[in-house]
């Protein structure tokens, strides 16, 4: 299988990829996957979510002081 990138992998073969995703190939392809949760359910006017590719996580922090946390009540992924 060769990925969006061209690098080539093995059949059978997993690997989590620059944008936090994991993926896998097989004869019929690859199949990727998000390996992270997605805030919802926070005060969009109070605060930000932040993604950080080092992690693979999102952050929710107010706008203002990015040293607060915020709640988050609801996540997908």
């Amino acid at each position: 299988c060769r990925d969006s990138n061209g690098e080539l992998h093995e059949f059978g073969s997993s690997w989590r990829n620059a944008d936090c995703y994991d993926c896998s190939c097989s004869r019929s392809g690859i199949g990727c996957c998000s390996s992270f949760a997605t805030p919802v359910d926070y005060n969009e006017e109070k605060c930000v979510s932040i993604f950080s590719k080092e992690t693979c996580t999102y952050e929710v922090v107010e706008k203002d002081d990015h040293s607060k946390e915020c709640p988050v009540y609801g996540w997908v992924g």
